[in-house]
């Protein structure tokens, strides 16, 4: 009895010194829970890398921007010598109505591990440019003849098709021009019949064009009145921009459709040479999201690892105290070294089958080491078999949390409130002082 005593005596004088020892030790282990977090950054930054190499060879994301029609003119000004001299200028007139209606055709492209998405597009511009007014004293000729049209595209390779472009029923001809330093960029050039275009005149266009990009396409609304309809075969698209669109969305893909007005955008209607600003503000489109994006779903899981950490060692601790059978620091310590390693056989495994499948995979293999282990310590079924049901039960509650997106917080917070209640409710029987003699002659 007196040996039994001491026993007793010995372990309720440790419990404080041991539950500072666990603390110390999942603290330990948040170290190797930030290196996985950063090894999971590091492997979605090459595969940013990689998809931006396929993309490159495919095509960019794309803006287009405009029609806008460019009309050359020269003025009359007074240099240093107070000699009068013509200096030439470009009026740019965006359109009073634009239309643009596109069809797009996704697909995902893989590389290796990777997968990034492409798409292919017909597109259809309609519109009209105002009437022209170059009134003004100064104006010593207009140069209808070098009058051209500008369309901006963000990145001209996409250009899969010739272009199609027509104004007041009369076909003409669209090639590529240098990069312009100014707020629409890379553009295609159309080179309009010069007597087609005069003061006055105002001027109808309609054009197609195939066009491949690759994750998203935008738009820049540079019509006094612009209306954009996309459309395509998928089923998660992000609507993105400065404006929101009316869109319909169900099993054969998604339609959207945006109207802005020009008092909705700060972009001019007219101005001169590289006065007008960026139009980077203004834009919106179509994203075409990856639902499946298992870096995301591996940086969230692997932020609750201090929780599988700290639930797991608070309950070998509680079967420490309630069998009475000492657990080594070092048990602790390789313990948690297994439950860190799950994050590692996720993301591994995740950029091979996909991450519902690693998720399985490496929590069965996570929960049976532990289990089979945690009975080597135990030397007991009965508590064994409560830790695999109860880490089963943990990364079980983790996958639920971790595919419930508008809900995740809510549903974690209920969880973990449970969580508590029920270690709360235990901890109740366990005996955390040894009775003091008063105590015991009460008892």
């Amino acid at each position: 009895m007196e040996t039994k005593q001491k026993i007793t005596e010995k372990i309720s004088q440790s419990i404080t010194l041991k539950a500072f020892v666990i603390g110390f030790l999942s603290l330990l282990l948040l170290i190797p829970g930030f290196l996985v977090q950063d090894l999971i950054r590091e492997r979605q930054q090459r595969s940013d890398e990689t998809i931006l190499k396929i993309n490159d060879k495919w095509s960019q994301a794309q803006t287009l921007t405009g029609p806008v029609l460019v009309v050359p003119y020269t003025v009359y000004t007074t240099d240093n010598n107070k000699k009068q001299v013509q200096v030439k200028h470009n009026l740019y007139l965006a359109p009073e109505q634009l239309n643009y209606d596109v069809k797009l055709f996704p697909e995902v492209r893989h590389f290796s591990i990777y997968k990034t998405i492409l798409y292919n597009s017909d597109i259809k511009i309609t519109g009209n440019f105002p009437a022209i007014n170059l009134n003004g004293a100064d104006i010593a000729q207009v140069h209808w003849d070098e009058t051209y049209i500008r369309l901006g595209l963000s990145d001209l390779r996409g250009v899969s098709s010739s272009i199609d472009f027509e104004m007041n029923g009369k076909h003409m001809t669209a090639g590529t021009g240098n990069a312009y330093q100014d707020a629409i960029g890379n553009s295609l050039i159309i080179w309009p019949d010069g007597k087609s275009i005069s003061e006055g005149n105002n001027l109808k266009f309609n054009c197609t064009m195939k066009l491949k990009g690759s994750s998203n396409i935008n738009f820049v609304p540079m019509g006094k009145t612009t209306q954009v309809k996309v459309s395509g075969a998928w089923q998660a698209p992000g609507f993105t921009g400065s404006f929101s669109p009316d869109y319909q969305i169900d099993k054969n893909g998604f339609a959207a459709q945006w109207t802005v007005l020009h008092f909705n955008r700060a972009i001019p209607e007219r101005w001169i040479d590289n006065t007008a600003s960026a139009f980077v503000d203004t834009e919106f489109g179509v994203n075409l999201v990856d639902t499946i994006d298992h870096y995301q779903q591996n940086m969230r899981s692997a932020k609750y690892a201090i929780l599988f950490i700290g639930l797991t060692f608070l309950l070998f601790f509680f079967v420490e105290l309630i069998t009475r059978k000492r657990i080594h620091p070092v048990q602790y310590l390789l313990v948690g070294l297994a439950l860190i390693l799950f994050y590692s056989l996720l993301l591994s495994l995740s950029e091979q089958i996909g991450f519902g499948w690693a998720y399985i995979s490496a929590s069965v293999a996570i929960i049976a080491l532990i289990t089979s282990y945690s009975h080597s310590i135990f030397k007991n079924r009965i508590p064994t078999a409560i830790l695999g049901l109860l880490l089963t039960l943990l990364y079980i509650f983790l996958y639920v949390v971790l595919q419930l997106e508008n809900v995740a917080l809510l549903i974690g917070s209920i969880g973990l409130f449970v969580i508590l209640a029920i270690i709360m409710y235990f901890s109740k029987r366990i005996t955390w002082y040894k009775p003091t003699e008063d105590e015991a002659t009460q008892e």
